[in-house]
């Protein structure tokens, strides 16, 4: 049987093109417009990344794992209040020195937590884990002299880089800091679950059984993937005490741990781009929907998700999938 190599590289031109078309556009846009947009939608495009970043780390417990966790708030949580911490009573003002302590702080937090709730599986796995997170909130709320009770920590300053003379902090910089950071994070994450490990984290999801006969040890991938997922989490939390300034007890609880899961639900669980873009649906129809109809934002993300839910099967990643593939198997046969 001939090979036709012309129609061969043909078809991977194509699939190049469908695949990084998308992409170029995405880093465009994250790039250039922020810079032409006045300071409080930068704020919002800076809430969007920290946000997709955390919905990433619960995609990887989540979407990967198949582990559903009502608690991954508290490692966001634990991130915040461990940086805001070392600065408001440590003195530690150096970002590099905060967070690396902060995340391995978050590590082993869900390094302990994660021994609690693996014991259980299933529905129980969602309600342990959610009952640690309201304990931390808890804790959070009644050790005053540690994290300012339901008052929450103030102050919160920028990133100090140890480049003061040499850049000055403003909206426009904190979000390319923060892109930046979000960049390295979603590379790391992309290798993650595109590895051996990653796979078998996916072999998991679908059948532990099955994998546990193979000889994995899927008690232990499932721990590990917690403790990154964690670990990501508390990068985003870190993110998010910088750029809000304060960190409050209800940043460890279910709320926040739903929004988390809403935006890996309509952006499609199991993707790496799907996260993303449900952090920019949420957070702008928060945005839009606290300025036109303030009371009535719980109403508005309710209808949306169950539009999602009803309209997009497996979430917009997925429904993008599928068109590229259309696009592509149609310019096959075309």
């Amino acid at each position: 049987m001939s090979v036709n190599y012309g129609e061969t590289n043909i078809l991977h031109r194509r699939q190049w093109i469908l695949r990084i078309v998308p992409c170029s556009a995405v880093a465009i846009i994250l790039l250039v417009l922020p810079a032409f947009l006045p300071f409080y939608l930068q704020n919002i495009m800076s809430k969007v990344i920290i946000f997709a970043l955390f919905a990433m780390s619960l995609d990887i417990v989540m979407g990967y794992t198949g582990l559903i966790s009502l608690g991954h708030a508290a490692f966001f949580g634990v991130g915040g209040y461990a940086a805001a911490i070392l600065i408001k009573k440590c003195g530690i003002t150096s970002f590099w020195i905060i967070c690396p302590l902060a995340i391995l702080i978050t590590a082993a937090s869900a390094a302990i937590l994660g021994i609690i709730a693996l014991r259980v599986s299933g529905i129980y796995f969602l309600l342990v884990t959610l009952a640690l997170s309201l304990l931390l909130q808890n804790i959070a709320n009644k050790w005053y002299s540690m994290t300012r009770g339901t008052d929450g920590i103030l102050g919160i300053p920028s990133p100090d880089l140890g480049l003061s003379s040499l850049f000055s902090w403003s909206s426009t910089g904190l979000y390319y800091f923060i892109l930046v950071i979000f960049v390295i994070c979603s590379f790391l994450i992309f290798r993650i679950v595109n590895s051996p490990f990653g796979n078998a984290l996916q072999g998991i999801r679908e059948n532990e059984h099955r994998m546990e006969v193979l000889g994995y040890n899927t008690w232990l991938y499932k721990y590990l993937a917690l403790i990154i997922g964690g670990s990501f989490a508390g990068v985003a939390g870190i993110l998010f005490a910088h750029y809000n300034g304060i960190i409050a007890p209800f940043h460890l609880g279910i709320t926040t741990s739903t929004l988390a899961m809403l935006m890996c639900i309509i952006g499609g669980l199991g993707t790496v781009w799907g996260p993303i873009i449900g952090s920019f649906i949420i957070i702008l129809v928060e945005y839009f929907s606290s300025i036109l109809v303030p009371e009535r934002w719980p109403l508005v993300l309710g209808a949306v998700f169950v539009i999602s839910v009803m309209t997009l099967r497996g979430g917009i990643a997925q429904q993008l999938l599928r068109l590229r593939e259309k696009l592509f198997y149609g310019s096959i046969k075309g």
